[in-house]
């Protein structure tokens, strides 16, 4: 064998070898996509099982909040790590962190105990979510990217939809700690696969990392404050009440800390660039308007299928978990038509469809069949899916690899924050139109409650469908407003880097 044929072979095993490692940290990213997924649901429908356990019911309610607090002011301060350290650091102190939390929230002794521990495993899913994109991003080529972004696409839609009826079944048949201990293996595996096939390249840098602790300290307390203030108001308290103006005013103070630190820092967590950059600060603001739309179908159109519908809740989550299906095969084609038309366009083609079906929500019949809103809700999760994928594809592309976690972080974390102010902003435009129809100060949860299965009064049946239609428009509106911010803030065409 002559050295030519030698070296074409040696080049053809090491491709072999780096496709087999690409695929085995593809699959680490995709369990621990799922991981992340299914904590935000998977704890739902066990909660009958967890209060008669532990007790503490006036307070479960941070089960969640106090997790995706955790998880959302978390995310800018990996981002920028992962820029700094690497991404495989990151992914491995943070996924560390979530199964840590995960085997102590098996073991809590209280609900006290719990919610703590739950915050825990929101600071290590921060890094999850946050690592895994940016990484989809570092594995491939630009053209290449919306396959692993459909993946990954593909497993938070199923996570998102399977957590609760997983969370149900556990607690149902074996114990609802078994919801938390699940996640030990599966997140071992992932660990494993990481630390075995994910090799980053050594960057050199002529000063030493400089980390910007103050900053870091800054934006977890501003962002903690204002997110418990939006998440808690009008639930715990009144939004007109001392607490509310306490953690607003106190929010406000420190985001006024947060700039002056950011401001004097060598290398800030949020630099001013991602708001100064056009693309970065339009897609940041489409996807926060997108995080707020969100919130009307997932977490309203359940209650309206049950209530208004009359269907079972396995038929009423049936309604819902349609967009699922149409949301990944749509982000996957979506390649086809940016690659035409480019990435600004094609998100605007798919938010203008989106915002003309959820304005034509509130004019389906009155009560209506159930495949009408799934019809709807099948050709929302296409239009997102063209909208969504390509504005992260094509955002990422125009920075290089020392920006793009902070980049990708930012974005997240604008979504994020788009469905915490959605739910707490949505959550009153509800009550309020319940209130206006059934008088007194009804809202959606004691509504809902007080039905219990049974037939629900004609009056109490309209009044819920108009609150939901409010809803509806008001994420319409959203939609629109979306548009818009890619109208006239985003370039025709992205600033994209070579590979």
């Amino acid at each position: 064998m002559d050295q030519g044929e030698a070296g074409i072979r040696t080049a053809a095993t090491e491709r072999t070898q780096d496709t087999h490692r690409r695929g085995a940290v593809v699959a680490a990213l995709m369990l621990a996509m799922a991981l992340a997924a299914l904590d935000a649901t998977i704890v739902s429908t066990a909660v009958p099982q967890i209060v008669g356990d532990l007790g503490g019911f006036s307070v479960f309610s941070w089960l969640f909040s106090g997790y995706l607090l955790a998880v959302t002011v978390t995310l800018p301060v990996y981002g920028k790590l992962s820029d700094t350290f690497g991404r495989k650091p990151v992914l491995i102190a943070g996924a560390s962190v979530f199964l840590a939390g995960s085997l102590l929230c098996a073991v809590a002794w209280n609900m006290g105990a719990l919610i703590a521990f739950r915050i825990l495993q929101g600071l290590g899913g921060g890094a999850l979510q946050g690592t895994v994109q940016t990484l989809a991003a570092d594995l491939y080529p630009l053209k290449d990217r919306p396959k692993i972004q459909s993946k990954l696409s593909t497993v938070w839609a199923v996570s998102a939809v399977a957590g609760p009826g997983v969370g149900g079944v556990l607690a149902a048949y074996a114990d609802w700690r078994w919801i938390f201990l699940v996640n030990l293996p599966i997140g071992a595996v992932a660990l494993w696969l990481v630390v075995r096939h994910l090799h980053e390249p050594q960057r050199k840098s002529a000063e030493p990392a400089r980390i910007d602790w103050a900053g870091a300290l800054a934006v977890f307390a501003c962002g903690g404050v204002l997110l418990t203030a939006l998440v808690q108001g009008g639930v715990a308290w009144p939004w007109l009440s001392g607490p509310s103006t306490a953690l607003f005013g106190t929010g406000l103070a420190l985001a006024g800390v947060v700039v002056l630190v950011e401001r004097r820092a060598a290398e800030p967590i949020i630099p001013g660039w991602v708001w100064r950059r056009r693309t970065i600060a339009a897609v940041n603001l489409a996807l926060g308007a997108l995080g707020l739309l969100m919130v009307a179908p997932s977490v309203f159109l359940p209650t309206y299928a049950q209530s208004v519908l009359g269907l079972a809740p396995v038929a009423a989550g049936f309604v819902l978990s349609v967009w699922t299906l149409s949301w990944p095969v749509s982000a996957a084609l979506s390649q086809h038509v940016y690659r035409r038309i480019g990435f600004r366009n094609t998100a605007m083609l798919g938010i203008g469809t989106a915002a003309l079906i959820l304005f034509a929500f509130p004019f389906l019949p009155y009560p209506g069949r159930a495949w009408q809103p799934a019809l709807l809700m099948l050709l929302l999760g296409a239009a997102l899916g063209l909208f969504q994928l390509p504005l992260i594809v094509g955002v990422q592309s125009t920075v290089e690899w020392a920006e793009r976690g902070t980049t990708t972080a930012s974005v997240l974390f604008c979504r994020q924050t788009g469905q915490t102010i959605g739910a707490s902003v949505f959550g009153a435009v509800a009550n309020g139109v319940l209130a206006g129809r059934l008088g007194g100060a009804s809202d959606l949860d004691s509504v809902t409650r007080g039905l219990d299965g049974g037939v629900v009064p004609q009056a109490t049946r309209r009044a819920i469908a108009d609150a939901v239609h409010a809803v509806y428009l008001g994420a319409g509106c959203a939609a629109a407003a979306a548009f818009l911010v890619l109208l006239f803030l985003a370039p025709r065409r992205f600033p994209v880097l070579k590979d």
